[in-house]
């Protein structure tokens, strides 16, 4: 049995907190999973091209799902922090780096790592 390479390791576990992120948003029907698993695909050719970008592709997919579903749906994640004025997305920091996080950028806060929005919901999904 081959091991599996820390590439794919690094691909499945941002696979699975993107994953996670849409399922706390009830967004994860089987056309928004197929998003993931194209940004997947792609962002697998990126990191063999740039091996020591492998911490960075949660975040980068985090933001290709975001780009993807703007194109066709509309923004996601909504901003749970904002109870006040027009709903606005989250946003990914750092855009190219370990660690990544949804933030707010009106209120400037950290809300929630990738793959922990069910946790800044409260539990709930967001409306």
């Amino acid at each position: 049995m081959n091991p599996i390479s820390p590439l794919e390791q690094a691909l499945h576990a941002a696979r699975a907190l993107v994953l996670a992120d849409l399922v706390a948003g009830e967004v994860a029907q089987a056309d928004v999973v197929s998003l993931v698993e194209d940004s997947v695909t792609q962002r697998r050719w990126w990191v063999k091209q740039w091996p020591d970008g492998a911490s960075f592709v949660a975040g980068l997919i985090a933001q290709d799902v975001q780009d993807a579903l703007l194109e066709r749906y509309g923004r996601w994640p909504l901003c749970p922090v904002c109870g006040q004025g027009d709903p606005h997305a989250l946003d990914v920091e750092p855009e190219l780096g370990p660690d990544p996080h949804w933030v707010c950028s009106k209120a400037g806060v950290k809300v929630a790592a990738v793959g922990s929005l069910a946790d800044a919901m409260g539990g709930k999904p967001s409306s």
